[in-house]
């Protein structure tokens, strides 16, 4: 019995101590990050577009909290396959992310119905390709 109350006690004892441990990091903002090759000659169409209606759509997500900031980078690609603009999105953390329907109001405010923005897809895919994309997550020392 003296064994069993000592095991209870040790697993308790450690269960306390493995709860208490503090990461050396904590969990940051959410970026989105994507990749995009703009087709040959198309490289100012495409800015003119991201400095433009792109802009508007970012700044008033912005504005409504939906997102913390959004930037448009240069790259140098060294191949056809490499992205030549990568554009980033910051939320404030993954739970950011699940509020489509409030997104999506502020989209249609600023970009029109579903159909104005299909035919703005349709119309980007002209001018640029999607590489790829993926979610990066900050981590902040503490």
């Amino acid at each position: 019995m003296k064994t069993i109350a000592a095991i209870v006690l040790g697993i308790a004892v450690s269960s306390t101590a493995a709860a208490q441990e503090v990461r050396p990091y904590k969990e940051g903002n959410v970026v989105a990050v994507s990749f995009i090759r703009t087709k040959p000659g198309k490289f100012d169409d495409y800015l003119k577009y991201l400095h433009g209606p792109y802009k508007a759509l970012m700044e008033a997500q912005k504005k409504a909290g939906l997102v913390l900031d959004h930037r448009v980078y240069a790259a140098y690609p060294k191949n056809p396959r490499e992205p030549d603009v990568i554009l980033t999105v910051t939320y404030a953390n993954m739970g950011a992310l699940d509020r489509a329907d409030e997104s999506d109001a502020v989209t249609a405010r600023v970009m029109g119905n579903i159909a104005n923005q299909n035919k703005g897809m349709a119309d980007r895919e002209a001018v640029r390709e999607i590489l790829g994309s993926e979610l990066i997550r900050e981590l902040v020392a503490r």
